[in-house]
């Protein structure tokens, strides 16, 4: 792995240790303005961080015990129309899976995974 993808994950990992994660939508919920969207895994964002939509940066936090940053997925929202980048923190291969497919089901929202590589 290139040094510059090296540091990109270690800034990342600065953000995530450094911000409280706050999950506001559990597994299992739906989303508060599409209720057809169910939430499968755990999401929120990182407190006191920004990202487009004047949030937080958005986390997945799936269920493995470390809890390790170990990818992320770029989304393009064609109804926002904007793109962001969302964290996966202790996701299985299972949970990624059903993250993929929550960012790619609409024909207005596409995203794309982005594994972290063993450093």
């Amino acid at each position: 792995m290139d040094t510059y993808d090296k540091d990109f994950w270690q800034a990342l990992d600065k953000l995530v240790e450094d911000s409280e994660l706050v999950i506001d939508r559990p597994k299992g919920t739906r989303h508060p303005r599409y209720s057809n969207m169910l939430y499968l895994v755990d999401y929120g964002y990182l407190q006191g961080t920004s990202s487009m939509d004047g949030g937080g940066i958005d986390v997945w936090r799936g269920t493995d015990e470390g809890g390790k940053l170990d990818a992320v997925i770029c989304i393009v929202d064609l109804l926002k129309k904007d793109s962001e980048i969302k964290l996966l923190l202790g996701c299985t291969d299972e949970e990624k899976t059903i993250i993929y497919r929550f960012h790619n089901e609409s024909k207005y929202m596409k995203g794309i995974l982005i594994n972290r590589e063993t450093l």
